[in-house]
């Protein structure tokens, strides 16, 4: 930050130099102020223009890596979004949608189709206490116990591996800081005071499945009664409380009984999760798989035209005569992965004959640098192993988005020096370093010139003083001849 007195200081020594500049070339006749400046540029001229040069090549290939680095990166990010639309691989869907759901669990895909008939859902105990005046009227002291397990025709039975929750009710607690003490264990049951026409009711909500009901016990604290009132068992009169019983959800799978403490069911169907969300007794539906290859056909030419667009700018960019990235490490790491990339193992996961790398899927690169996709041998690849061949196009660890998301994340590391972002980094630095020396060689430009002005101005006034003395000397001849001749 400049301050005010070096602003001024500069001001002044500006002022004094201009005044400098006008009085020049008034005694010789010379342009004394273009002579020096031509003379500090001259003495400058050969460190500024390869200064000038070295900035200009810096932002050029400053321009090529970030060209290539954005490219690479609008491809893994477009091919994300191609994978996560899930037409790439064998997706599972429902035949009734209002029966379930499917989506793919990331295991081992199954094939062909299932039948699902859904007999009943996994249901939650919801339990609601008796009637209060409001959320604020206070339950009385001492400690709630709620014991977990079964609760079938009146009875109870714990699941003792499920431990009890204790709620210690301090006097003059309301019913809501009762739902909020509940609430803060996270111990499998939540709260809630619900203002019904009846009045303020806590309303108490366990975990899907018949090993998840509940029973309320309470320890009054004599001296302060009333906590007994939240108390709740199954045995009656208590089912008035029970707003919904807990139970398992239960299902036909290809003609085979099932049964699931939640809704959300992993590979009953191998590779799928299904969501139940309804019932359809006695009329089964159909879990099934799409066909992917019309889209992953698309998506490889889309590829292969991408990969093409790619390669064309690093060929470009790192041609050895020509190229702004010749010799750059970052550039040409890139092209070497790009190049290996039909044979790199991208699915290290895959048995034995499933397709491991993009060549299985017909992409090949040429002598020219160019990639080309043989559609005959990617469709016998699909033939051969469709599901396989979906599994590549996944949005997981292994398979073609992950492995070019990789190679777009490398080539993002700054801290890489074999990288583009390294590289970009690196000319970055080199460019700030050759901006600091022009402005340190315009400074020095600058001292210079400013010393000849002041050498030149001296010259000047000694120029312009003999021109004076001169003159004088000459009329005074001529005054005198002019007296001789009288």
């Amino acid at each position: 930050m400049v301050t005010t007195s070096s602003t001024t200081a500069a001001s002044v020594t500006q002022s004094t130099v201009s005044t400098l500049l006008t009085s020049l070339g008034t005694g010789s006749g010379i342009d004394m102020v273009s002579l020096a400046s031509n003379l500090a540029t001259a003495q400058f001229a050969a460190k500024t223009d390869r200064l000038t040069q070295q900035a200009e090549k810096l932002k050029t290939q400053i321009s090529a890596a970030s060209t290539l680095r954005s490219a690479l990166s609008n491809l893994a990010s477009s091919l994300g979004t191609r994978v996560r639309e899930g037409d790439l691989s064998a997706q599972p869907k429902v035949a009734n949608g209002s029966v379930a759901s499917a989506t793919l669990s990331g295991t081992s895909q199954a094939k062909g189709s299932y039948s699902l008939e859904v007999t009943s859902l996994a249901t939650a105990q919801t339990l609601a206490s008796p009637a209060y005046a409001a959320s604020t009227s206070t339950v009385g002291a001492g400690t709630l116990t709620i014991r977990f397990g079964a609760t079938d025709g009146g009875t109870f039975t714990e699941d003792t591996a499920h431990a009890a929750l204790d709620i210690t009710v301090a006097a003059g607690a309301t019913l809501g800081d009762v739902a909020n003490q509940i609430n803060a264990q996270n111990a499998g049951v939540t709260a809630y005071v619900s203002n019904t026409t009846d009045g303020a009711k806590l309303v108490l909500k366990g975990a899907t499945g018949a090993a998840n009901g509940f029973v309320v016990e309470a320890a009054e604290d004599a001296g302060d009664p009333g906590l007994s009132t939240l108390a709740w068992n199954p045995a009656p009169p208590g089912s008035d409380r029970l707003l919904t019983s807990a139970g398992n959800a239960n299902f036909k799978l290809d003609g085979l009984t099932v049964t699931s403490a939640t809704n959300t069911v992993t590979d009953a169907v191998p590779g799928v999760s299904l969501t139940l969300t309804g019932i359809n007794s006695g009329s089964p539906t159909t879990v099934s798989f799409s066909d992917p290859t019309s889209a992953i056909t698309t998506a490889m030419g889309d590829l292969v035209d991408a990969l093409n667009e790619i390669m064309s700018e690093i060929n470009t960019a790192t041609n050895a005569k020509t190229g702004d990235l010749a010799r750059d490490s970052g550039a040409l790491a890139l092209k070497r992965q790009l190049q290996a990339l039909t044979t790199t193992i991208i699915m290290p996961n895959a048995a034995e004959g499933e397709p491991r790398t993009l060549s299985a899927l017909g992409v090949s690169l040429q002598r020219d640098g160019t990639f080309t996709l043989d559609r005959a041998r990617l469709g016998e690849t699909l033939k051969a192993n469709p599901e396989a061949t979906g599994a590549m196009f996944t949005n997981g660890l292994y398979g073609i988005y992950a492995t070019v998301d990789s190679i777009s994340r490398n080539a993002a590391l700054s801290g890489n020096p074999g990288s583009l972002a390294g590289s970009i980094s690196s000319m970055s630095d080199r460019q700030t370093k050759i901006s600091e020396e022009q402005t340190k060689l315009a400074e020095k430009q600058e001292v210079l010139r400013a010393q000849l002005i002041a050498r030149f101005s001296a010259a000047d006034s000694i120029v312009s003083s003999s021109k004076s003395t001169l003159s004088f000397l000459k009329n005074q001849i001529a005054a005198w001849n002019s007296s001789g001749s009288n």
